[in-house]
Order: structure tokens, then sequence, then C-alpha cells
């Protein structure tokens, strides 16, 4: 069996909004929006590959906080992982992404989500306080 590979997402929330990120690749999700995140590397914790990523992908450094929800299985092999995370410092920047934008939670079920994420959605409405 293949093993199973481990894809982090982070939800980072400030003041009653959520960081979102719209997708510009692969054509099947562009346009869609996510929370921005990617694999974790053999070696890697799950926390030091979502600080990694949100660097790479957003231009800013965080601090991971609780488990966000619960795991999302994508076909054999992969699992979705959330994890609320803090801003801590830089200044946010499309590196990755087409777009990013900061939602409300009656914004929430209205976004065209990559359908994976839509997992976590109950669970993001309650910490953005709905």
């Amino acid at each position: 069996a293949m093993a199973t590979q481990i894809v982090v997402a982070g939800a980072l929330i400030a003041d009653s909004v959520l960081l979102v990120a719209q997708r510009q690749r692969p054509p099947e999700l562009a346009g869609l929006w996510e929370l921005p995140g990617g694999k974790v590397a053999p070696g890697e914790s799950e926390a030091d590959a979502l600080v990694r990523e949100l660097r790479e992908e957003l231009g800013v450094d965080v601090i991971v906080g609780e488990r966000l929800g619960d795991d999302v299985p994508i076909g054999e092999s992969l699992i979705l992982r959330a994890y609320l995370v803090a801003h801590a410092a830089g200044a946010l920047h499309p590196h990755d992404h087409r777009e990013l934008r900061w939602v409300s939670v009656a914004e929430l079920a209205d976004l065209p989500w990559v359908p994976a994420d839509r997992a976590w959605l109950p669970e993001l409405s309650k910490r953005l306080g709905a």
C-alpha cells in the first residue's frame, strides 16, 4: 500500500475573520478557495510543515495552535488536516495563490470552496462566533 501523505492547512483567524486563499492551479481547482498549506515532508513535524508552507505561500510567520475539526481523507493516500494558526510576523502576500481575502462567518457558506475544505465549515463557523 502507498504511504499516507499528510497535507496540513492553516486557519488564520483574526478579529472574527478568517484568511482564505484562492487557488490558481490545478485547473480543476483554479478559482476555488481554501485554507492555505501543503504537504508534510518526510521527517518534518506537522507544525513545522505548516510554518514552512505558510511562509512560502503567504510570506508570514505563524504560530501553530490546536487542531481544527476532523481529518479529511482524499482518495487512497492523502489526509488533509487543519490547524488554527496565529499571525506572528510579516505582511501577507499571495505568493502562490490568485488572491487572499478575509471573510466573516456570514460569507463562509457562500464562498466557492475547494470541495475537501468544506468539511471544516461547521468548525470554522463556530470559531468565528456563529
